[in-house]
């Protein structure tokens, strides 16, 4: 376990901090202009509808741009090498488990809402069990979802999702089920 994952390796993936804002800027301004057209309506009044929308876009603006922040600080998400991978423990800022390639059972592919994740299930089911509370929390919901707590974006990464399959593909050899 360590706090980042090391920049040396073959391949990495970050997230795309321009992929989220373009989606969840979209919707968030969309409800936001919602909100205020109804408000406004119901006060036949524009400028309250322009202050209304004004409020939700900051209030809006603060929260998602430190979620952002939040996940676009904490360096790769992904590392790739012939050894085995590097993968974050914890969506946001946090630390990462390395994998060797013998210890992971398989890597497969899950949709949750807008998120497209890459999972890696170990072969040990308490493999990362110390990492922490925090930690076991984010991993204990994510196990819920995807069936592992070992995820990484796939839509939401900066290197398109048939590069980081193809490059799990290569890079483990057929020593991993690759789906």
């Amino acid at each position: 376990m360590t706090k980042r994952i090391p920049e040396d390796q073959p391949f990495i993936a970050r997230h795309s901090v321009k992929k989220r804002v373009l989606l969840f800027g979209g919707i968030g301004g969309g409800v936001s202009l919602v909100f205020a057209a109804l408000i406004g309506a119901g006060s036949g009044e524009p400028l309250a509808a322009l202050g209304v929308f004004g409020c939700f876009a900051v209030m809006f603006g603060l929260i998602f741009g430190l979620q952002i922040w939040l996940l676009a600080s904490g360096g790769p998400v992904l590392a790739i090498g012939p050894a085995g991978l590097w993968i974050k423990t914890r969506p946001t800022r946090g630390q990462a488990i390395w994998l060797p390639w013998e210890a992971i059972e398989r890597v497969y592919r899950r949709r949750w809402a807008f998120d497209k994740m890459l999972c890696v299930k170990p072969r040990d089911p308490r493999t990362g069990t110390n990492l922490g509370a925090f930690t076991a929390l984010d991993s204990g919901m994510q196990q819920l979802v995807f069936g592992t707590g070992f995820t990484a974006p796939l839509n939401f990464a900066d290197r398109p999702e048939a590069e980081i399959i193809g490059a799990v593909a290569h890079f483990s050899a057929g020593r991993v089920h690759v789906t």
